[in-house]
């Protein structure tokens, strides 16, 4: 071909689409750097911020949620549907689209449909479909029917002809040495340079049960010499722990934590949700976790973590079991042998996968014939 390859990323709506879809992005873009990648999305979700800010050229078209469950607003999917294809397929047309990669949500259908009727041949523009979470939304079940290659986060996942492939990482997380940054980390956030250390965080919001707990715990923490870092979230600034006295185990309460590879550099031991990049993140880095999934939808999360669970690389606790107790009896144990902490480390690496963004980078590249 004489022209350069275009890609159509879609993935737009949550960080947990956005995110991947940027990994591989870049994966691409080390690859060839005349590729051109288009993103799409909706006006309405965190890829008009998160992807401008990485250099991506986004277009918008009209979001179309589906609905879990038999509802009234499933009678206006169709016309939705539609709507939001006719827009996708002006775009394919505009530029030139040669493959169309998916990560399921608002934006994946129409793309998928689109590319299903766009395109030069009576195939259409061939697909590629990545799903994140062990569960898979309706949006990649219908584009894994229509895909060339459909890659997998998580083995087992029930997804038609699905591959294990991993999750597609940011560089930052995917090339991190945790031992290596561990000094100017903790230096980072102020905590003490040689004591085991805790990493709170419920995503980018925070979450009330780790919250909870986790600042209930402060004093059983500190007396075991055990310090935190608390990514408490931007609207939880009610959440607070009494200032420690100097000398004693550091209780850090940040609103946000921007240096994620930082944070898990500090690391020996997360608390957190079990969100499908959450998970990914950890067990490729190597940090083992304590994973408390979301106790509604689904239960995606708590499908998501337990394969890094039952390889050894991890605890799983039910959000109503979480208390202070529960981490008196269970993380402060483990927070404090050196021993337990290296094998867990070990089993949690193990189960992760650092060069997802570069495997699925090959896939798309041979479907679009290169």
């Amino acid at each position: 071909m004489s022209r350069p390859l275009s890609v159509v990323l879609a993935g737009g709506g949550t960080a947990g689409h956005i995110e991947p879809m940027l990994a591989l992005a870049d994966a691409l873009r080390r690859r060839d750097g005349d590729l051109v990648i288009t993103c799409l999305g909706t006006a309405r979700g965190m890829e008009t911020r998160l992807v401008p800010a990485r250099g991506y050229d986004l277009r918008l078209i009209p979001p179309v949620p589906l609905p879990r469950r038999p509802t009234p607003d499933l009678l206006r999917v169709p016309g939705r549907v539609r709507r939001a294809v006719a827009d996708t397929r002006k775009v394919l047309d505009e530029v030139t689209a040669d493959v169309v990669v998916g990560f399921g949500g608002y934006v994946a259908l129409p793309a998928y449909l689109a590319a299903r009727r766009a395109g030069r041949g009576r195939a259409g523009i061939p697909i590629v479909v990545h799903e994140q979470n062990a569960l898979p939304g309706l949006a990649n079940r219908i584009g894994a029917r229509l895909a060339a290659r459909v890659a997998v986060t998580v083995p087992g996942t029930p997804l038609h002809r699905g591959e294990h492939v991993g999750m597609p990482l940011r560089t930052a997380i995917g090339t991190l040495d945790r031992a290596a940054l561990r000094a100017q980390a903790r230096s980072e956030f102020g905590l003490d340079a040689d004591r085991p250390t805790l990493l709170v965080f419920g995503g980018s919001q925070g979450a009330q049960t780790l919250n909870r707990a986790a600042t209930a715990a402060a004093d059983r923490l500190a007396d075991a010499g055990v310090q935190v870092l608390h990514a408490r979230g931007p609207k939880n600034t009610h959440v607070t722990v009494p200032e420690r006295p100097s000398g004693t185990a550091p209780y850090v309460l940040v609103d946000y934590l921007d240096r994620m590879d930082l944070a898990y550099a500090a690391a020996d031991v997360a608390l957190c949700r079990a969100g499908a990049v959450t998970v990914a993140e950890l067990s490729a880095v190597g940090l083992p976790a304590a994973f408390v999934p979301l106790p509604i939808g689904n239960g995606e999360q708590r499908r998501n973590a337990l394969p890094v669970v039952e390889a050894g690389g991890g605890l799983l606790v039910e959000d109503a079991e979480l208390d202070d107790a529960w981490i008196g009896a269970h993380l402060l144990p483990l927070l404090t042998d050196p021993a337990r902490l290296a094998a867990l480390a070990g089993n949690a690496a193990a189960a992760g996968a650092r060069d997802a963004d570069e495997r699925l980078a090959d896939i798309v590249l041979e479907v679009a014939g290169r």
